[in-house]
């Protein structure tokens, strides 16, 4: 076992994975003066994180769909509070 100058216990694991991507991450990893354990464990951080902070805002498949389709629309919030107002009023 090997120890980090914050004494956390670090354990080794094996990851599988295409030879052509093994190799472009081993330069990237180069090029960015870092290494492939490094990059993994901010992916997996990365990953932890995100579940943590969206723990709650689950989407479903219908809302990923929906997800930037009114981008480029002329719709603004007044539009939207008149068609509330129409609905409910």
């Amino acid at each position: 076992m090997f120890y980090d100058k914050w004494l956390k216990v670090k354990s080794k694991i094996t990851l599988y994975s295409d030879k052509e991507l093994i190799e472009q991450i081993k330069q990237y990893a180069k090029e960015n003066k870092t290494s492939v354990s490094q990059l993994v464990n901010n992916i997996f951080k990365a990953i932890l994180l995100n579940k943590k902070s969206n723990k709650n805002l689950k989407k479903s498949k219908i809302t990923d769909s929906l997800e930037g389709i009114l981008k480029d629309s002329k719709i603004d919030i007044d539009d939207y509070k008149n068609y509330l107002e129409k609905k409910y009023l």
